[in-house]
């Protein structure tokens, strides 16, 4: 559960989520019925077409304004801890401290 909860959804592209989800479904789709319904040979040739339809959509310039990935966004730089600040000035003015307030005292046990 701790993987799921470090992924933040509201970062996540569903455009191209979307758009993948439906090549990946057109590709199977086409591979269970070139294959005629050969398990292996249809999952074979839906990777394929996914990997083909997958790189013409992300690196063919074709100009058009299609979503793509979307860059990781970079860690921040780590950041050199600054110097201590000036201590503030209470608004109370009384700087004294008084001590805690002593412990009762435990009684005697009494003798028989």
């Amino acid at each position: 559960m701790d993987v799921l909860a470090q992924i933040h959804l509201e970062t996540v592209d569903w455009a191209y989520v979307s758009v993948l989800a439906v090549l990946a479904f057109l590709a199977t789709l086409i591979g269970t019925l070139i294959s005629f319904r050969h398990v292996f040979l249809g999952a074979f040739l839906s990777a394929l077409l996914f990997a083909v339809g997958f790189v013409f959509w992300t690196y063919y310039p074709h100009g058009l304004p299609l979503p793509t990935m979307i860059a990781m966004p970079k860690p921040a730089a780590p950041t050199a801890p600054s110097a201590p600040a000036a201590p503030v000035r209470p608004a109370n003015p009384v700087t004294t401290i008084s001590p805690p307030p002593a412990a009762p005292a435990a009684p005697e046990p009494t003798k028989p």
